[in-house]
């Protein structure tokens, strides 16, 4: 069987994760409706958005749909960032919550394909990860509780630290800190059985 220890990272080290880097001013001239400013900052985010996404689902395709519909949430919200914490933790949140509301909206209408097992899409050139294995390690964080996903992909996937990924989603450094642990803990117990299937540690 594969191993299915938790990975360094998910992705290759081509990308970057989101910086701060942009100067506030161009924040504020797209908040003022500076279409030019606008695309600007989008075009320096739009590959770790797009790439973020890709983590999520697995599937190039559908990390397409999740980053448009990213893109139509931050020109609609834009003007909801308070400079009160990373431009990046802000946008890192939104990307999630948008990836939350697509794979919402594709249960309703039954199209759930997003953790399929049969061959993967091709996947971005410039992420050359396994995708199958990419994908196996996806469908097992969704069978844990809620938040476990996110943590791992911002933490092993994007290069955060715990601290960052903290502010990102609004926890406790700690409480980062020991989901990584259970969910090292779990694919091990998961890797023990060696059929695939899941048994919780206790």
């Amino acid at each position: 069987m594969t191993s299915l220890a938790l990975p360094n990272t998910f992705s290759d080290r081509h990308g970057n994760a989101m910086t701060d880097a942009d100067h506030p001013a161009l924040i504020r001239q797209a908040q003022a409706g500076d279409g030019a400013a606008f695309a600007q900052l989008l075009a320096q985010h739009y590959d770790t958005m797009f790439r973020f996404a890709f983590r999520w689902c697995g599937h190039r395709s559908d990390a397409e749909d999740i980053t448009q519909l990213a893109c139509i949430k931050l020109a609609q919200s834009i003007n909801q960032f308070r400079f009160e914490a990373a431009f990046s933790s802000w946008l890192y949140r939104l990307v999630i919550n948008c990836a939350k509301d697509w794979y919402k909206s594709q249960r309703r209408h039954q199209h759930d394909n997003i953790h399929s097992w049969s061959e993967p899409e091709q996947a971005p050139e410039h992420y050359a990860e396994n995708t199958i294995y990419l994908q196996q390690l996806l469908r097992l964080l969704d069978q844990m509780a809620e938040g476990f996903k996110e943590t791992a992909l911002l933490v092993h996937g994007e290069g955060l630290s715990h601290a960052e990924a903290a502010e990102v989603l609004h926890l406790k450094e700690s409480t980062v800190s020991w989901r990584l642990h259970e969910i090292r803990k779990q694919l091990k117990a998961l890797q023990q059985t060696g059929d695939g299937s899941w048994e919780p540690s206790p």
